[in-house]
């Protein structure tokens, strides 16, 4: 009995200090996540970024069609252009817990996957995310970017989205344009506008 009790005081112990942890990191996040690695460090600040673009730092040659367009695209774009395209939206679904954000569940960043047409195969969408940092933002502008208002707003329509472009190189071996003809390909491209700094609802 006495040593259940020392187990079971060390488990809410332990339960306490994770939860603890949860509740700093949820407002003290770094800019950087949490990386042990200098690239990996580069990777979470360039997701993480809350400066929005200027006019000059857009790209006009970044279109749907041109994020879609085949062939290996590892080094067709920058990650210090933003790029301004539009698409329908045909879902919208919150992200695992990822390093990035510090693993706190409740600050996930959101999937919106944006297509030519509804009826697009997911190797033909190109994701899109908005991130806890520019949701908290849009909040401190009025504007509701939770993952239900947006699946709400957006599925099923013809939308513009503005944003850094960013190429998530942990799904190059899922995306159709780095790993051709996998039949596990969940994506288009690995690029994506990422973070979202503004959307709209086109038709």
């Amino acid at each position: 009995m006495f040593t259940r009790t020392r187990i079971l005081l060390a488990s809410a112990v332990v339960v306490f200090i994770l939860m603890a942890a949860m509740l700093i990191l949820s407002k003290r996040c770094p800019e950087e996540g949490l990386a042990l690695t200098q690239n990996a460090r580069t990777l979470h600040e360039q997701k993480n970024r809350t400066t929005l673009p200027q006019n000059q730092e857009f790209n006009p040659q970044i279109s749907l069609s041109e994020l879609l367009r085949p062939g290996d695209d590892r080094s067709r774009w920058s990650t210090l252009h933003a790029a301004r395209i539009q698409g329908y939206v045909v879902a919208v679904a919150y992200a695992r817990p990822e390093a990035t954000n510090c693993f706190v569940p409740w600050r996930r960043d959101i999937h919106i996957n944006v297509a030519t047409r509804m009826d697009a195969p997911l190797n033909e969408q190109v994701v899109l995310e908005v991130t806890p940092n520019l949701s908290d933002w849009a909040a401190q502008q009025g504007l509701d970017w939770s993952e239900t208002a947006l699946r709400a707003e957006l599925v099923g329509h013809w939308c513009e989205f503005e944003g850094w472009m960013y190429f998530d190189i942990g799904h190059a071996d899922q995306a159709e344009n780095t790993a051709p003809n996998n039949p596990t390909n969940w994506r288009a491209t690995s690029w994506e506008i990422h973070p979202i700094t503004k959307m709209r609802v086109v038709r």
